[in-house]
């Protein structure tokens, strides 16, 4: 019995309606990610998405727990159907085919209204902190929340796997930018955290077909800063946004985020640039990761789109100045540099 005939057998076992009925079984590509995707065609069935997971990752164990609690305080999610977290094994709902990245060469009068409602739907996210009971937030298991320690490992992560191993940069260059980084990772560090999504990018929000942006790949939720998210949607290194797209996006989630109560006017923004760079040094560094250690060569492509964004994010931010100079070396390159 071949694989996939295995997949299709145990889901008739799981499902007791399914018996008798022919499941097809198809795989899906899931970005870097060490989990098995499949799409359960079940005849005369509304199709499933079946989930095989590893135990390496203790996040990857709590993923039905968070679903079910973004789906109670009406975050939209996958309804999930069956966990066997002693297999890795998960049944959940197929919300379609198309997620947000599909729709990059669409027109900005069809694109707007999605980004728009993932920015509404990723706000009621971030407001869940005050309003679930503590104990219920404890019992999810959420990763370590963004601090200082977070904040640097993202940072060196850039460092040693895109400007390192990839532009070739050494390491006494490499240790005239920490200074830099280590203050700013102390700033995002002290300010009040909500919860986040971590990876909100176009490929990880689906839109079914009602037209409703839908999350997935949240198992790495945590407490950190809502800018965060937002810049990982508006510099997203998958898609295209126009400076003038961008700032649409940002003033509306902004005009949103204080009428939640939020941090208003200038604080915001100089948050939200310190977390773009931050979000963009987090990409890098793992595009670098996944090309080389990984051995998936198809991620290094993304290091010549992220590496002029993160320099134009750089721009004028204080104390960047070294960074920027170093990115401008390598952006003009053809080979390693700065050794």
């Amino acid at each position: 019995m071949s694989a996939f005939e295995e997949v299709a057998e145990l889901t008739r076992e799981r499902f007791p309606q399914f018996a008798g009925l022919e499941v097809t079984v198809e795989p899906l590509e899931k970005g870097g990610s060490d989990r098995k995707f499949y799409r359960l065609r079940v005849e005369g069935r509304e199709p499933l998405i079946y989930v095989q997971y590893g135990q390496q990752k203790e996040e990857n164990r709590h993923y039905v727990e968070i679903g079910q609690f973004l789906e109670k305080f009406g975050v939209r999610v996958p309804r999930m159907f069956r966990h066997e977290g002693e297999f890795g094994r998960i049944w959940m709902e197929d919300l379609g085919e198309k997620d947000l990245w599909s729709f990059r060469h669409e027109p900005w009068e069809v694109r707007r209204p999605l980004y728009e409602a993932t920015l509404l739907g990723v706000l009621r996210m971030h407001s869940l902190g005050p309003r679930a009971e503590r104990a219920e937030v404890a019992a999810l298991g959420l990763q370590a929340p963004f601090d200082e320690a977070l904040y640097r490992w993202e940072q060196d992560y850039f460092l040693q796997n895109c400007l390192g191993r990839h532009f070739g940069v050494g390491p006494e260059k490499l240790g005239e930018i920490r200074g830099t980084l280590q203050a700013w990772a102390v700033e995002l560090a002290a300010l009040p955290r909500v919860l986040v999504h971590r990876d909100f990018q176009s490929q990880n929000i689906v839109v079914n077909g009602n037209g409703e942006p839908c999350f997935i790949d949240f198992q790495g939720m945590r407490f950190g800063l809502p800018q965060y998210d937002v810049a990982s949607l508006l510099w997203d290194p998958y898609v295209e946004l126009s400076v003038e797209e961008q700032e649409q996006l940002l003033g509306f989630y902004e005009t949103a985020w204080e009428a939640s109560g939020g941090e208003p006017g200038a604080a915001f923004r100089h948050v939200y640039r310190l977390c773009s760079a931050q979000r963009l040094m987090q990409a890098l560094g793992a595009y670098g990761f996944l090309g080389y250690e990984k051995q998936r060569p198809e991620f290094l492509r993304h290091i010549a789109v992220a590496v002029p964004r993160l320099r134009q994010v750089l721009e004028g931010l204080p104390g960047a100045e070294v960074l920027s100079e170093m990115l401008d070396l390598v952006c003009r390159a053809q080979g390693p540099v700065l050794r």
